[in-house]
């Protein structure tokens, strides 16, 4: 769902690119104290960005300026909170606007917008209101990363049909058919993103269950040993 380098028009481009930095800033702070306060979460805060940089980087041609593609951000999300996972999203993006030729740098603002905010807050949004209701932790993780997918898909059919709206049926139109292009391959993928999501959960809660009982990933020690019992079997 990356929207390629020049695509937008230029008074789009900075305006995403304005709406994006006070998210991007509040994570940077968030980032540095967490790394600061728990030096010890640097592997597995390398890990989360590793996994959204390979994911996202799997694109399959979509509608003309775009692209579909797994985005990876509901792991970081659910394990640092969406503020840190703005930052793993910026820079991922932005390497991938300067090395693989993903995106693109006027597009930047854009691209974090819908991938690196608005996908992790929906995800995260979603993973804590199952948890509240005692959904069981690998259920709530496939659900975080499925509409953390889905709702990047939707945020990027609204910046480009706000930027073309369709002559006849205008910015609804365009929306429609936006939308519809991008569901025949997005939907697919988030359902295989949220089954990916979950097989790397159950590693780490084998791995690292330190690191995710102080994360808050577990409700309570009951269930921090229930979930490592499962994935045992």
């Amino acid at each position: 769902m990356h929207i390629a380098e020049g695509f937008l028009p230029p008074a789009h481009a900075v305006a995403w690119g304005v709406a994006s930095a006070p998210f991007v800033l509040h994570g940077v702070r968030s980032l540095t104290r967490e790394v600061r306060e728990h030096p010890e979460s640097t592997l597995l805060l390398g890990a989360s960005g590793a996994f959204t940089f390979v994911l996202s980087a799997l694109k399959l041609p979509s509608v003309t300026g775009s692209c579909s593609h797994p985005t990876g951000t509901g792991l970081g999300a659910i394990l640092f909170r969406p503020p840190v996972m703005a930052v793993l999203g910026t820079i991922t993006l932005l390497f991938q606007a300067l090395l693989l030729a993903h995106g693109g740098l006027t597009t930047l603002g854009a691209n974090i917008f819908s991938m690196a905010i608005v996908g992790p807050w929906a995800g995260y949004a979603v993973y804590r209101l199952l948890r509240r209701y005692g959904v069981p932790l690998m259920v709530a993780v496939f659900c975080a990363a499925f509409v953390a997918d889905l709702s990047t898909y939707c945020v990027t059919s609204v910046q480009l049909a706000l930027a073309f709206p369709d002559p006849g049926s205008g910015f609804l139109g365009a929306l429609g058919k936006f939308g519809s292009i991008f569901a025949v391959t997005q939907i697919p993928l988030a359902v295989s993103e949220g089954l990916l999501t979950v097989l790397v959960m159950r590693l780490l809660v084998q791995s690292s269950k330190g690191e995710l009982t102080r994360l808050g990933v577990f409700l309570a020690e009951k269930e921090s040993r229930s979930e490592t019992e499962a994935v045992a079997r």
